[in-house]
């Protein structure tokens, strides 16, 4: 669809109450403020959407190069009314890694949204069906706030899903199930640090963004705005609890790895010790030299079969009474 449109993925004019009309790259280039809200999303990858942004946008370099940046932080910087706003979202695109999170690059000024995108969002395609079902954001603060908490609410299944996994995997390592658990057990670490590495500046974004005195921001938003940090929040608290719980896991795994080794190798270190005696004793009768006793006897194997039993038989008496068996 993006490429097809020289990398327009939408463009929609807010009609001041929730819904939005769409319209093309000749509507981008000849709207004007009074015609409402414009909020234009690009693929930045695509040459006509770079070149708008670089030729026609009318920003500076650093909003430029923001716009245009492949590897993105989430942050937020503002300047008068003018607002920079990186964030990032769980991939929940189909074949990939949530943890791969998708960023987006957004500037406004109360009047004007520019998003860009490399990968889909799922958050993004929510906000632009609310809108054409005329249930959508009707300003630029409201889209801010609405964004936050779609990326937060697109957030909770990955989550969930994470503690839901580690509880598994811990009742699978106290059922001393460990096939395969190491290497689940360290993906699921890898989940959860991949997805806590962006949350913890886009708490700081967010709340940032809550604090900054934008004319277009009213109270209300704020405090929104201030709600998705708590639960952002709260998010970043169950990462840590699931990658505590995962390595609280791992290492009664490795405990319990440990337990079965040693357990082995205490049977072997038994079996050694009760057959030693016998090795040597066996070892002495069949040396072969003049004088052997029983050389000349038909019985003499089923009596030294009979002292084998009996050196055994004692040993294990023995290591049952030292309680080692």
């Amino acid at each position: 669809m993006s490429e097809a449109n020289g990398g327009l993925t939408q463009a929609l004019l807010f009609d001041g109450i929730g819904g939005a009309t769409s319209v093309d790259w000749e509507g981008v280039h000849n709207w004007s403020p009074e015609q409402g809200v414009l909020w234009v999303h690009l693929n930045f990858e695509q040459s006509r959407a770079a070149k708008w942004i670089q030729e026609h946008s009318d920003l500076n370099d650093i909003a430029h190069a923001a716009l245009m940046s492949d590897q993105t932080r989430p942050r937020a910087i503002s300047r008068g009314d003018n607002l920079l706003l990186a964030l990032r979202g769980v991939n929940l695109n189909p074949g990939q890694d949530p943890e791969d999170m998708v960023s987006i690059r957004i500037w406004t000024n109360g009047k004007l949204i520019i998003s860009t995108h490399r990968r889909n969002l799922l958050a993004v395609q929510d906000i632009v069906d609310t809108l054409n079902d005329g249930n959508g954001p009707a300003t630029v603060a409201d889209w801010v706030v609405d964004l936050n908490d779609r990326l937060l609410q697109r957030m909770a299944d990955t989550v969930d899903n994470l503690e839901e996994g580690v509880m598994s995997l811990e009742e699978r390592v106290l059922a001393v199930d460990t096939s395969g658990l190491r290497h689940e057990l360290a993906e699921l670490r890898n989940q959860a640090l991949g997805i806590r590495r962006f949350l913890s500046p886009q708490r700081e974004a967010v709340n940032r963004l809550a604090l900054e005195r934008l004319t277009w921001m009213d109270e209300l938003n704020a405090l929104r705005l201030r709600e998705v940090t708590d639960r952002l929040v709260r998010y970043i608290e169950d990462i840590d609890t699931v990658r505590e719980r995962a390595a609280m896991a791992q290492d009664e795994l490795m405990s319990a790895l440990s337990e079965q080794m040693n357990a082995r190798t205490y049977v072997l270190t038994i079996v050694a010790a009760l057959f030693l005696p016998l090795g040597f004793f066996t070892g002495l009768m069949g040396i072969n030299v003049g004088g052997m006793p029983g050389v000349e006897s038909n019985g003499a194997f089923w009596i030294v079969v009979a002292m084998c039993l009996g050196i055994t038989s004692l040993l294990g008496i023995a290591f049952y009474l030292k309680k080692w068996l």
